[in-house]
């Protein structure tokens, strides 16, 4: 047995997973109940998913209910669909069970249809079925579908001495107290209590004496982008969610805005890369080549779009061949400025601060790009200039980088914002999308003004 000794950040090391392999094999169950007991369940989540299948199982039979549901919420998600296959019904009932309703109706909700129901019906407490059930019939990423019903209320025509009784009785299934909402007869959500004037009220007094009526909810509909937008804005860490009478339905905490902050970046991130759907390095050769290759496709149509154009300027490149060894110095500038425009737009549209017209957003990239473009546009002379010798082609290829900065960076701004507009996720626009087009425009632009100002 290892030492038990006091572990404020949690190691997954070699030595750890042969100990916990070697007991699993020898079937030392109270050796490995002891050694588990030292960690957290996210730790023990950590160390199941390093293990194979049958062994992962082994150990999620093993310990108590109430420590494994937890273990499986932390789990990998390809992890846990394998272990889910591999339990009973009775036995995810038994699971879900232990934990607040909405991590049970998410682990619920990945399992396969005809599996749904044969659990929920293996579910004893009456109440937390009903609850899931409720919490399943929401549509995805609303806020009803990412809300707990756990939460502490009372009534405002309650005194603070009875108060006091029913939030104890209502704390004990609540895993962390954030608030204390107030409500009507008719269950509407009214106001907010707090703690501190709880404590120092007179017994006697009633609850509408001291309630605060400020207090930020969502409904129940809100998608949930923008109930994380609220949260982050007010820093709060937890917020009430209502139906369109304004009844409470339930709350949705700060750590399932977080777990929904991640699916963001981790999906936008992807798009960024060209990558579609949700994939990850352990998935199926298939599925990793149907995530990648639609975009790869498109810059295999770009390249051909841009083949076409130079084909187009043969009599330039005859005459000023060296016109051709700058086209990927002006592509690559494309490019990248587009993706820099883009990206910032993206962010900015993601995190609520992109706000005025787009023509003022239009007007203030053009300046931008056209200041940049300027500054290596002087850089770039000179040295073509003192590489060549020739005045007149290197102010060519000069204003060319200008026009194809300002240009680049127009695109890069206005696509994002017309997605955005159109209902469609403007992270598509920070990726292989703005790229290839940028290389497109961007070598068709620079032939046309070198034509132009060579006079070929």
């Amino acid at each position: 047995m290892l030492e038990e000794t006091e572990n404020i950040q949690f190691e997954l090391t070699d030595e750890l997973l042969e100990q916990v392999t070697s007991l699993v094999s020898e079937q030392k169950d109270k050796d490995l109940q002891s050694l588990f007991k030292a960690f957290h369940y996210a730790d023990i989540a950590e160390i199941l998913d390093e293990l194979n299948l049958e062994q992962a199982v082994y150990i999620i039979k093993l310990l108590d209910s109430e420590t494994t549901s937890d273990i499986l919420t932390e789990l990998d998600e390809d992890n846990r669909e394998k272990v889910l296959k591999n339990l009973t019904a009775k036995e995810i009932a038994e699971e879900v069970e232990e934990l607040d309703t909405d991590d049970a109706a998410d682990i619920i909700a990945e399992l396969p249809e005809e599996r749904q129901q044969e659990v929920i019906n293996r579910i004893e407490d009456e109440e937390h079925k009903a609850e899931i059930e409720e919490l399943l019939a929401y549509e995805d990423n609303t806020a009803g579908s990412l809300m707990a019903k756990e939460l502490v209320k009372v009534y405002e025509t309650w005194t603070v001495a009875g108060c006091l009784r029913r939030i104890r009785g209502q704390a004990k299934e609540v895993t962390r107290v954030h608030s204390v909402y107030v409500v009507d007869k008719q269950e509407k959500l009214i106001g907010r209590l707090s703690l501190k004037d709880l404590v120092v009220a007179k017994n006697e007094q009633k609850i509408s004496d001291i309630y605060i009526s400020n207090v930020d909810y969502v409904g129940v509909d809100e998608d949930v982008e923008d109930v994380a937008k609220i949260m982050a804005k007010y820093d709060l860490e937890a917020i009430p969610v209502v139906d369109e009478n304004k009844t409470l339905l339930g709350r949705i905490t700060i750590d399932d805005i977080v777990d929904v902050l991640k699916e963001e970046a981790d999906k936008d991130y992807q798009m960024a890369a060209g990558i579609t759907g949700d994939v990850d390095s352990d998935d199926s050769i298939l599925e990793l080549t149907r995530a990648r290759l639609p975009w790869l496709f498109l810059g295999l149509v770009g390249g051909i779009g841009a083949f076409l154009i130079m084909e187009g300027f043969q009599d330039t490149f005859q005459k000023y061949a060296v016109l051709f060894f700058f086209t990927p110095l002006i592509a690559a500038m494309a490019g990248n400025v587009g993706v820099q425009s883009s990206a910032i737009i993206v962010q900015g549209l993601a995190n609520d601060d992109v706000k005025g017209s787009i023509n003022s957003r239009l007007l203030k990239e053009m300046f931008l790009a056209a200041l940049n473009g300027a500054i290596l546009a002087i850089f770039l002379f000179l040295f073509v200039w003192i590489s060549i010798g020739e005045i007149n082609t290197a102010f060519a290829i000069s204003v060319s980088l200008v026009a194809v900065i300002i240009v680049a960076g127009l695109i890069g701004t206005f696509v994002p914002l017309f997605l955005d507009k159109r209902g469609i996720d403007p992270a598509i626009a920070t990726g292989p999308f703005i790229t290839t087009s940028n290389d497109i425009f961007g070598i068709l632009i620079y032939f046309m003004i070198a034509k132009l100002i060579l006079g070929i």
